[in-house]
């Protein structure tokens, strides 16, 4: 079972917008909290400037004391890495920021993603939106009535996604307006909704919110995004149960990283988590290319290995689908798992 810390968890009840506002932006404070000397990572704290660094304490809380190689430490931290530029690397690997209808990518036939809001309640520093434009795309009732308006027109959509930096950022009355206007097409049949933020901070899955996933006429799933199994906290998985009962499904999707989960040991201990905390392993994604995150890449040959060790040792349902998304492509691409 993967070792959880729990020293001085924030309570579910405190309000997600406090520990939200509370957020370790300075990479020395996050070093002091976990007691790990800063000299060895002084050069790398700068890469705050390329991407500025944003972790809640609650999911802090999760990580091992003195511990530099933590994995969930690891995907918050600026690193001298970070500065380095790769070739066959961009700011835009999927090809999303030359976007004719602003906040709304249309990229797929029946489904289309809705940017809600800009920020993000965690800065992953493998993030492939990391450049991407927010600033073009803001979050409001104007933008969103202007996608509204394009998925009414459109017929052939048949499910919503909720995506960002973080839909979840936005407040439960806010969500509601958007909600129930999206329910209001008659051709949209599922809303989907992709979010770290309850990962990060679960009291953020409020008995607000999920009274309004209950109510309302669409088919709703939450895809959360967890890397490791360390991650999977007490009140995290309190605040799935509490979806689960709203008739919420709930998925997962993951990223492999180097040095974060980039072992079957590491892939077993998520899958078989996340079906203790009701989600299903939906997709495991290979590194998208993006500037700044080359030294998270684990290649095709081995990403492959790792996922024949893991169908080796777990249940069929439990194996997400590896998976690379490719700019321009009209759904995402599967790794072929044929091993030579």
């Amino acid at each position: 079972m993967p070792h959880i810390i729990t020293r001085n968890v924030a309570p579910v009840e405190q309000n997600w917008l406090e520990q939200l506002a509370n957020a370790i932006s300075d990479p020395l404070e996050l070093l002091h909290l976990l007691k790990i000397d800063p000299a060895p990572w002084q050069e790398g704290l700068a890469a705050r400037k390329l991407f500025a660094q944003r972790v809640p304490k609650s999911f802090v809380d999760r990580m091992e004391i003195g511990n530099p190689h933590d994995p969930l430490l690891r995907q918050v931290l600026p690193l001298a890495e970070e500065f380095e530029v790769h070739e066959g690397y961009s700011h835009d690997p999927l090809e999303e920021q030359d976007n004719d209808q602003p906040g709304l990518l249309h990229k797929y036939r029946n489904r289309v993603l809705l940017i809600v809001k800009g920020g993000c309640a965690v800065n992953c520093r493998y993030c492939f939106r990391r450049h991407f434009p927010y600033q073009d795309n803001p979050g409001g009732k104007r933008q969103w009535q202007a996608s509204l308006d394009y998925i009414a027109a459109h017929p052939e959509l048949n499910e919503v996604i909720l995506s960002g930096g973080d839909p979840l950022m936005a407040k439960d009355s806010e969500l509601r307006w958007l909600i129930e206007a999206i329910a209001a097409i008659p051709h949209i049949k599922r809303l989907r909704i992709h979010s770290r933020l309850p990962v990060v901070i679960p009291a953020r899955i409020t008995p607000e919110f999920c009274t309004m996933l209950n109510q309302l006429r669409l088919q709703t799933v939450l895809v959360t995004h967890i890397n490791h199994a360390n991650e999977i906290s007490e009140e995290l998985s309190q605040a799935m149960a509490s979806l689960r009962e709203a008739g919420v499904t709930l998925l997962n999707q993951a990223v492999l990283l180097r040095g974060i989960n980039d072992t079957v040991a590491a892939q077993v201990a998520l899958s078989e988590s996340l079906f203790d905390a009701g989600m299903l392993p939906y997709y495991l994604h290979v590194l998208d290319k993006v500037q700044g995150a080359a030294h998270f890449l684990v290649d095709d040959d081995e990403a492959r290995q790792i996922m024949a060790g893991l169908m080796a040792k777990v249940s069929g349902y439990l194996v997400p689908k590896l998976a690379r998304e490719i700019g321009g492509r009209t759904s995402k691409t599967p790794l072929d798992l044929h091993l030579e």
